[in-house]
């Protein structure tokens, strides 16, 4: 069984996120980034199930500037076979990966695509669902457990008011939640052997994908601070504010 991950190479986790002068986007100049937290899980999970012998070779995927190149090295270290690296140098809106994506699955025919539930730099958590869509494939969202056997899989889906378990046939397509499993920390000889490893370009030209974005955003700005709270005297205080200032009572 093949596994194809999708991995994103967004601003750390641990980083103070700055909005630019101009108000264009975020400031990512000299700033560190990292593999998605996300996409480190489903990298893990993919690992694990090479690792358990159910799968025989998993291949990690990934869009973007130069740089990102580093992300795939980071999978390569935490134990993926091999990486395929597209270079955009815009930026990568979901319906666009998820075409190339589809692309990408024509030409590897892998058995199961795992990637994260979502991206921290933009939260959309589009990508997967669209390309299950796009293949016509099963997909099991918000996966906190998988289990592989019999051609199927079987994902524990977490959901706002418990927990949900559906049954995959495969082909399919899996998003990971965050207590799906520990990422690992890649050793240093692995990170050492990794940076040898080749890397497989693809052009988008090759692919058919014109990933110019479809969405341009306009501004962004910091949320407004939040005023500090006070503290009332009492119940009859609370109400009279509540009604009189807030205006959120009759």
């Amino acid at each position: 069984m093949k596994i194809l991950i999708a991995v994103k190479r967004v601003i750390d986790y641990n980083v103070k996120i700055r909005i630019k002068a101009d108000g264009s986007g975020v400031e990512t100049a000299n700033v560190k980034m990292a593999m998605n937290p996300f996409d480190e899980i489903a990298v893990e999970e993919a690992v694990r199930l090479k690792e358990k012998g159910v799968a025989t070779e998993t291949v990690a995927v990934t869009f973007g500037v130069t740089q990102a190149q580093e992300t795939l090295r980071t999978a390569l270290a935490m134990g993926v076979d091999r990486a395929i690296y597209v270079p955009v140098e815009c930026e990568t809106q979901s319906l666009n990966v998820a075409r190339a994506l589809q692309k990408i699955v024509a030409k590897e025919n892998p058995d199961l695509i795992i990637m994260g539930k979502q991206a921290i730099d933009n939260d959309s958590g589009q990508t997967g669902p669209m390309l299950a869509g796009l293949l016509g494939w099963p997909q099991g969202t918000f996966a906190s457990k998988v289990e592989i056997a019999d051609g199927m899989a079987r994902v524990t889906r977490e959901l706002d008011d418990g927990l949900e378990i559906v049954e995959l046939k495969l082909p399919a397509v899996v998003t990971v939640d965050l207590r799906l499993n520990e990422p690992r920390y890649a050793s240093l000889p692995n990170i050492m052997k990794a940076k040898k490893k080749p890397i497989e370009v693809l052009q988008p030209a090759e692919l058919g994908v014109d990933f110019m974005p479809q969405v341009v955003t306009l501004k962004v700005t910091e949320p407004t601070k939040r005023k500090a709270g006070i503290k009332v005297a009492d119940v009859a205080a609370l109400v009279d504010k509540l009604r009189n200032e807030a205006k959120v009572i009759a």
